[in-house]
C-alpha cells in the first residue's frame, strides 16, 4: 500500500510510529525555577552527534500532555535536563510517570523513584537508572504541527552504573534496554550480534 500522510491511511491506527521503531526512551528530569521537579519518558529520543555528545529529543503535542508542557518550559527556564536510560526493571515506575498529571507534581515521588543528584547541573537523576547523561540546552526547533519542539542538548556529564561495566564495555544485556515499537507496544534488547564493516 502507499499513503500521503496529509490524506490518510485508512487503517485502524496510524503505522507510522511502528514503521520507525524500535526507539529508545529518554526518560527526562527537570526543574523549573522553583526547584520543582519533573520527569516524563520520550520515545521521540536519540543521540545525533558524539564528540561533542548531543542528544535531541522531541515533544509532541498531538495529546495536550501537561507533564510534556512542564518539561519544555522548565528546560526553557533553568537551559538544563538529565536523560535518565530505562532498563527493564524500570519499566512499570516510568509507564507511571507518563500520565497527566497536575502542574508541580514530582514523578519521581509518585513512582517512588530515588533521587540522587548530578555534578554539573541542579537536576536531580535517576538513582537506579543503569545511566545517565546531564545536558545543558543547546537549541529548541519548533517543527510543523501542533504543538511540535525539537529539544537538542549537549552532554556535559554521564553516569554510568558500575555494575553494567563488562571489561570496560558499557554493556547493554546487561540491564535489558526498553525501547518503544508502535501502538501500545515495547520490546527489550536481550540479544546482540558483531557485524564487521568491509575493508
Amino acid at each position: 500500500m502507499f499513503y500521503n500522510p496529509e490524506i490518510g491511511h485508512n487503517l485502524p491506527h496510524d503505522p507510522f510510529k511502528a514503521i520507525v521503531s524500535p526507539r529508545p526512551i529518554g526518560w527526562i528530569s527537570t526543574i523549573d525555577k522553583e526547584k520543582n521537579v519533573n520527569l516524563a519518558p520520550y520515545s521521540f529520543f536519540n543521540a545525533v552527534a558524539d564528540n561533542p555528545p548531543m542528544i535531541m529529543f522531541s515533544i509532541t503535542g498531538q495529546k495536550k500532555n501537561i507533564s510534556s508542557k512542564d518539561t519544555l518550559q522548565n528546560i526553557i527556564e533553568t537551559k538544563c535536563f538529565v536523560v535518565n536510560i530505562v532498563s527493564k526493571d524500570l519499566l512499570n515506575q516510568m509507564n507511571q510517570t507518563s500520565g497527566n498529571y497536575p502542574k508541580n507534581t514530582d514523578e519521581f515521588v509518585l513512582a517512588n523513584l530515588e533521587k540522587t543528584n548530578c555534578v554539573y547541573i541542579d537536576v536531580p537523576r535517576v538513582k537506579k537508572s543503569p545511566a545517565s547523561l546531564e545536558c545543558t540546552l543547546y537549541k529548541i526547533l519548533k517543527l510543523p504541527g501542533f504543538s511540535n519542539n525539537m529539544v537538542i542538548g549537549e552532554v556535559v556529564g554521564v553516569h554510568i552504573n558500575e555494575n553494567i561495566l563488562k571489561n570496560g564495555i558499557f554493556d547493554i544485556l546487561a540491564y535489558d534496554p526498553i525501547a518503544r515499537l508502535g501502538y501500545k507496544d515495547y520490546t527489550c534488547v536481550s540479544s546482540k550480534f558483531v557485524l564487521e564493516r568491509p575493508k
